[in-house]
C-alpha cells in the first residue's frame, strides 16, 4: 500500500484540520465531495483500487485534479486485509465517501452496519442516481438521466434543451450535498456521540436545486417553456 499526499496550492490548515475523512475511490461527485472537503482542511484518505482502476481521459486525469490535498492508499477490498485495513480507519474517522451502487459496501463487508459497529459517532456518506430503495434504485444512470427526471434539462436551452456539462446532478445535486450532510452529520456527532448514514441521491439534489423554478411554475410565475423566462435567457440583462 502506499499513502502520500497530493500537494495543494496553499497548505494552511483550514476550518477542517481536525476532521478525518475516509473517501472510497470513484468517479465524478464522489472524489469531488472528498476535494471541497481537504480544500477545508480535512485530512481526506482515498482508498484507491490496486494498481489503479484505468482512466478514458489523458493526463492529467480528473481524478488526479480531484485527488488534490488527499493521502491516498491502495487495497484490495474484496480481500478480509483490505476490509481490515478500512475498517481500523473508519475507526479514527469522522466520516466516509462511497458512490458505489446500492448493497456494494454491505457486500465488501464495509457498510453502515459494520462501519457504525467500530465507530459509532461515523457519518457515513453515500452518493448514488436514485437513492438506495424504490424502483429506480437498480437502474443504471448518468448526470443526463438525472437532471432530465428533475425538470433542470427541460429548463435550459432555448429551441433545444442545452446539458450543462455535468455540473448539476454530479457536483451540485450530489457532491455539494453529500458536503452538507457530512458537515452537519459530523456537527450532530460530536454534541452527541451518534453518528449517521447520510444518502444523497442526485435525483433528490437536482430537484432540490429546482426548488425555486418548481415553485414559480406552481405560483405561475415560472412557464414551461424554455428561454420564455427572466432567467433563462430571455432576459439576459434582466
Amino acid at each position: 500500500a502506499r499513502c502520500a499526499r497530493t500537494p495543494m496550492a496553499d497548505s494552511s490548515p483550514g476550518p477542517l484540520a481536525d476532521v478525518r475523512i475516509v473517501e472510497l475511490a470513484g468517479i465524478g461527485p464522489g472524489p469531488y465531495a472528498g476535494m471541497l472537503l481537504a480544500d477545508m482542511g480535512a485530512d481526506v484518505i482515498k482508498v484507491d483500487r490496486i494498481g489503479g482502476g484505468g482512466d478514458l481521459f489523458p493526463a492529467p486525469r480528473p481524478t488526479e485534479i480531484l485527488d488534490r490535498g488527499k493521502r491516498s492508499i491502495e487495497l484490495d477490498l474484496k480481500s478480509d486485509a483490505g476490509r481490515e485495513i478500512v475498517l481500523s480507519l473508519l475507526a479514527d474517522s469522522d466520516a466516509l465517501i462511497e458512490g458505489f451502487r446500492p448493497g456494494v459496501t454491505e457486500r465488501l463487508g464495509v457498510g453502515p452496519a459494520e462501519a457504525l459497529a467500530v465507530n459509532p459517532r461515523l457519518v457515513y456518506g453515500r452518493i448514488t442516481g436514485w437513492g438506495q430503495s424504490g424502483p429506480l434504485a437498480e437502474t443504471a444512470g448518468h448526470d443526463i438521466d438525472y437532471i432530465a427526471v428533475a425538470g433542470a434539462l427541460g429548463s435550459i436551452g432555448d429551441d433545444a434543451p442545452v446539458v450543462p456539462l455535468n455540473l448539476v446532478a454530479d457536483f451540485g445535486g450530489g457532491g455539494m450535498f453529500l458536503v452538507a450532510g457530512l458537515l452537519a452529520g459530523i456537527v450532530s456527532a460530536r454534541s452527541t456521540g451518534v453518528g449517521t448514514v447520510v444518502d444523497a441521491a442526485m435525483v433528490d439534489g437536482v430537484a432540490h436545486l429546482m426548488s425555486m423554478m418548481h415553485g414559480g411554475r406552481a405560483g405561475g410565475w415560472w412557464r414551461s417553456g424554455r428561454g420564455s423566462n427572466v432567467l433563462d435567457g430571455t432576459a439576459p440583462f434582466y
